[in-house]
């Protein structure tokens, strides 16, 4: 995670937020929606403002809808990044909750889910999550996946994901500008066996799918239109 970007517009978190419930999985309070008896489930990874994110939980509630069991996993152990804690800007915060430990602690969640009966599972990850759901691609520990204006996630990355990917990108994103994401767009297109799907979205920043203005008519259409795109992709290749 880089630049203001990141930590602009923070959500007003609502731990009862959402139609779903939290239960633990994994070891990790999840805010879980959709049925039990579904065979395919979606992982949302969150950004750095976490799993009470009212419209993060909103869009679960969507993927549930469309049929999937959909997760949502408190990686950051009830400690999500306080932008008022100035003691603790975002890069002192990060040390104490690393991608890579993100990816670890995502392990168990797939094997809590394996052991529900789900047979297929996609990940999606927005920001700070977008990092841990490419480790997961690049691994195969997914079915398909969906980067979603990522954060430190590299041109080497992509090279070494074999699985289905759509990367959403933003026209305005200083974490991963268009270029950035257009590399990618080249890489995948270089790899005809492996579906892809990227796609920059005018007019708008980095998190825009997460931590949209509700009376903003403009940023809900934009979010929503992703979000679409996103359902798209994972009714397609997780199944």
């Amino acid at each position: 995670m880089s630049g203001h970007q990141c930590t602009e517009n923070p959500p007003h978190l609502d731990p009862n937020s959402g139609s779903g419930h939290v239960e633990k999985l994994g070891n990790l309070d999840t805010y879980v929606s959709g049925s039990t008896h579904s065979k395919l489930a979606v992982l949302l990874v969150s950004h750095v403002f976490g799993y009470e994110t009212p419209n993060l939980r909103k869009l679960a509630d969507k993927v549930a809808e469309a049929g999937f069991y959909a997760v949502v996993p408190d990686f950051f152990h009830g400690d999500p990044y306080n932008p008022e804690d100035k003691d603790r800007p975002l890069l002192i915060w990060a040390k104490d909750h690393g991608q890579e430990k993100g990816f670890e602690d995502s392990k168990p969640i797939l094997e809590a889910l394996k052991n529900k009966g789900i047979a297929n599972i996609g990940a999606a990850g927005f920001c700070w999550g977008a990092k841990v759901a490419v480790e997961l691609a690049k691994q195969k520990l997914v079915d398909a996946t969906v980067l979603l204006h990522p954060s430190r996630v590299t041109v080497d990355d992509i090279k070494e994901v074999n699985i289905p990917i759509a990367v959403l990108g933003a026209e305005l994103d200083q974490v991963s500008p268009p270029e950035l994401v257009r590399q990618f767009e080249d890489i995948l297109a270089s790899k005809p066996e492996v579906k892809s799907f990227v796609k920059i979205f005018p007019s708008v920043k980095h998190g825009w799918t997460v931590r949209y203005n509700e009376n903003d008519p403009s940023e809900v259409e934009a979010a929503e239109e992703a979000h679409k795109d996103m359902l798209a992709w994972l009714i397609d290749y997780v199944k």
